[in-house]
């Protein structure tokens, strides 16, 4: 703590901080220098991340088959027969004739049991294990397609948690319910479809005193009342259809795939359904006009940045200068001081340049279209727009319904050289205009300045700093010093003075 002026009157504080504002200004200047960095590379990350964006979203929803050739499928008979198409899928009709719906295998407990859910297993004489068995024709059902599942009743186990490990077990097709409205247990495959031809598709122990007989469940039909059949596992059946009135198909699934074509079955039909497979025009355009919008938001987003005005007059604001202006005056100043702040970076430029090039030139492959301008879009005619794409949709949707694929061949063929696809060589323009930028001003996860060129600018201007800051506190000492040194002299001469009076005239002294 420094206190100056006690014998002199000056006030030495404010005179060192005056003097020190004047010494300061240099490092001033350095903190200004290094913040326009600052604001340079956020810049160039802000364009590297609509770059980024762009080559990770719509240049690659570009390369998707599903882009240029999604379908729809209509449906004459909605509720019986409905279907999806892949990009792969046969543009045509389609007649379907479903016959017969696949259903599962279910059994239902003839009767009510008077199982007390609340006493463990071992109370009702059941101890051991539960097993039963299932069909397939899967690796994990072996040579003879038949898998045991088994499952060990464990001390205090309820049928609550013997059901709960039955329907969790994912290597079972298998479900069990026990319904205590009615007092009655099912057992069901949670699979539709016939797995075992010669039997049943779920095999268990239904033997007196068995776990499952003890539960009312019975592999064999049994008669209730009145000759009706309710117990015994039922059910199961494969799904019946005729495609184009002359293939019969059987399947275990109550869907099918045929020429990248799903067809889902949800009853009967009634005669044959008709279903006409056409490609999603709509959804291409829209897809394509998404592109060229974030494409000519680059577009802009560059060329506004080599336009923007340079107000040499407004630096970066001060700490000092700050704390006399309003959030508003900051805010404006600012926008000023941050205008133009790469202007005149010329990879941006030429990256641009490259960019637009990618449109130019003709795509040498068996389609129908060789060049953009054909399908119906072309570079605007308003130099202003700096390149932007313009569409015209009539085109565009009269390209797309003559020859889809062609359309997509021209964007995103794969070839090398002449036959490259426009989509990857823009891809190629955009990619090495975002390493030139990483060079520049890094990536957002960049830490170490030293790993891009304006961090070692930064990097070496911290350094200045740094060494600034340190020779400023030795010309403050030194200020100090010589004031304090003032200040001694004249207490030593306010002494002496009082010394001479009280000796040569004391009267005048007291």
């Amino acid at each position: 703590m420094r206190i100056g002026g006690l014998a002199s009157g000056i006030d030495t504080e404010s005179m060192i901080k005056d003097l020190m504002n004047a010494e300061r200004i240099p490092l001033d200047k350095m903190h200004q220098d290094r913040t326009k960095l600052e604001w340079k590379r956020d810049a160039f990350r802000d364009v590297n991340k609509l770059l980024g964006n762009f080559d990770q979203n719509m240049i690659l929803n570009m390369k998707l088959s599903e882009t240029f050739n999604k379908k729809i499928i209509s449906s004459t008979q909605e509720d019986a027969v409905r279907a999806t198409g892949n990009a792969g899928a046969n543009s045509g009709t389609y007649r379907i004739n479903v016959e017969q719906l696949a259903t599962s295998a279910i059994n239902v407990g003839a009767k009510e049991v008077q199982f007390d859910t609340e006493k463990t297993l071992s109370e009702h004489g059941i101890t051991g294990s539960i097993t039963f068995k299932t069909y397939g024709k899967d690796s994990s059902y072996g040579d003879n397609g038949v898998k045991e599942h088994k499952y060990e009743i464990r001390d205090g186990d309820k049928l609550s948690d013997v059901v709960k490990r039955i329907n969790d077990d994912v290597d079972s097709p298998v479900r069990m319910t026990y319904d205590e409205n009615s007092n009655k247990v099912i057992i069901e495959a949670t699979r539709t479809g016939v797995y075992n031809p010669n039997g049943k598709e779920i095999e268990f122990d239904d033997s007196e005193g068995s776990f499952f007989s003890q539960l009312g469940l019975s592999q064999d039909p049994v008669e209730v009342e009145d000759g009706v059949m309710r117990g015994g596992e039922q059910g199961a059946q494969n799904a019946k259809f005729t495609y184009n009135g002359a293939y019969e198909v059987e399947t275990q699934d109550n869907h099918y795939q045929l020429n990248g074509v799903t067809f889902q079955f949800l009853n009967k039909t009634e005669g044959e359904a008709t279903l006409n497979v056409t490609n999603d025009i709509d959804h291409t355009v829209e897809k394509i006009t998404e592109f060229v919008e974030a494409y000519n938001e680059i577009v802009e987003k560059i060329n506004e940045s080599q336009r923007e005005q340079v107000f040499r007059d407004f630096p970066p604001l001060t700490d000092e200068q700050k704390s006399d202006m309003s959030e508003r005056e900051i805010e404006l100043w600012e926008e000023k001081a941050k205008s133009g702040m790469l202007r005149g970076e010329s990879f941006l430029s030429s990256g641009l340049t490259n960019m637009r090039q990618s449109w130019y030139g003709t795509v040498k492959n068996d389609g129908a279209f060789t060049s953009l301008t054909e399908i119906g879009i072309e570079t605007s005619s308003d130099y202003m727009d700096g390149g932007k794409l313009v569409i015209n949709e009539a085109d565009l949707r009269d390209a797309l319904a003559a020859d889809p694929e062609s359309v997509q061949r021209l964007f995103s063929n794969s070839s090398e050289g002449e036959g490259r696809g426009l989509i990857n060589r823009l891809e190629d323009a955009v990619e090495d205009t975002i390493g030139q930028i990483n060079q520049r001003a890094g990536t957002a996860t960049s830490v170490s300045l030293d790993g891009y060129a304006l961090g070692k600018r930064m990097e070496e201007i911290n350094s200045r700093i740094e060494n600034f800051e340190r020779r400023l506190e030795k010309v403050e000492s030194r200020y100090w010093r010589q004031f304090s040194e003032m200040e001694r002299a004249i207490s030593m001469m306010n002494q002496q003075s009082d010394m001479l009076m009280s000796n040569f005239a004391p009267g005048l002294a007291q």
